[in-house]
């Protein structure tokens, strides 16, 4: 069931903005009052143009948050925007809404676009909710790789996509000029392997795929069964897929390279398997962005992403 209130999103940047709010009050405002006082009567920085759905899964006993970002342009007419949808929202729903805003240059870079970030599930850690949700099958029941694997649950991500297809979607389509024939998926590590799920699973979901450094290792490479299945049944994969890793993301020596997973060729050998189905409407592109690792290549990523396949009116 839909909660339908809508309340402005307030993005709490608790690490660093009521850092900085308490130390300057600590040293300006000192005569005035505790410090912590202060800080709990000012008010949170909020992201303007931005609203939050309340949207449970119930086939997932778990309650989702829906967050919507409009671009500035939206309320001036009656055009229909493309619609980024992006997974572990706490990070990158305020990365991408910021990229947009200042790269995009209202449309001259890139194309205007509604934003959707998808939420951790309530009162779930960022690690339970993305790995129950982002994971095809449950690593769990191999006992000699459960060591690998640190949370509790897994093996849910056909539930979470047939949540967003059944109750994101629709909410999205009532109540915004979204143009749902243009979806573009954004996912990083285990949201681009949620990604590589959908596309093989029920790829017309999205037009779109961005899948940044997907782990595609997961459960001893099992997303390959699930390409395997795809191409016996199918003739044809109508999508547009973009594959990024970091050019650290491989196995060498040195601080910042991966030291178990070879994430580049695993990337690689992805591109390469679709590529030779000959799929006749199936674009895809594997790309390695040079100086960043797991965790740096996202903003470098997304950037380059949104330039490519949502290119705007010049500059």
């Amino acid at each position: 069931m839909l909660i339908t209130k809508m309340q402005q999103f307030s993005l709490r940047t608790r690490s660093f903005l009521r850092g900085a709010i308490i130390g300057m009050a600590v040293f300006l405002l000192a005569p005035l009052g505790h410090a912590s006082d202060i800080g709990e009567s000012l008010p949170a920085y909020e992201m303007p143009h931005t609203v939050v759905h309340t949207v449970p899964a119930d086939a997932m006993h778990r309650n989702y948050q829906v967050w919507v970002d409009l671009p500035a342009s939206y309320a001036d007419g009656t055009k229909k925007y493309p619609v980024v949808f992006v997974v572990d929202a706490d990070y990158s729903f305020p990365l991408v809404h910021s990229i947009r805003n200042r790269l995009g240059a209202k449309g001259q870079n890139i194309e205007e676009f509604i934003l959707v970030g998808l939420s951790y599930a309530v009162d779930d850690s960022p690690t339970e909710s993305r790995s129950r949700g982002y994971t095809p099958t449950d690593a769990l029941q191999h006992p000699h790789r459960s060591d690998q694997y640190g949370a509790t649950h897994y093996g849910e991500a056909a539930a979470y996509r047939d949540y967003i297809e059944s109750q994101v979607f629709p909410l999205l389509a009532e109540h915004y000029r979204a143009d749902m024939s243009r979806k573009f998926f954004v996912g990083h590590s285990y949201g681009g392997l949620f990604g590589a799920f959908v596309l093989l699973t029920k790829s017309a979901m999205f037009q779109t795929y961005i899948l940044s450094s997907p782990s595609l290792q997961y459960d001893h490479h099992v997303i390959e069964r699930y390409e395997q299945n795809y191409a016996r049944t199918h003739r044809d994969l109508p999508a547009r897929v973009l594959l990024y890793d970091g050019g650290y993301e491989t196995i060498k020596e040195g601080p910042r390279y991966n030291s178990t997973v070879d994430m580049v060729q695993d990337a690689r050998a992805f591109s390469r398997r679709l590529k030779e189905r000959h799929y006749p409407h199936l674009s895809i592109d594997d790309a390695v962005i040079p100086d960043e690792d797991h965790l740096s290549v996202y903003p470098s990523m997304i950037s380059r992403a949104l330039l490519r396949v949502l290119p705007g009116s010049g500059p």
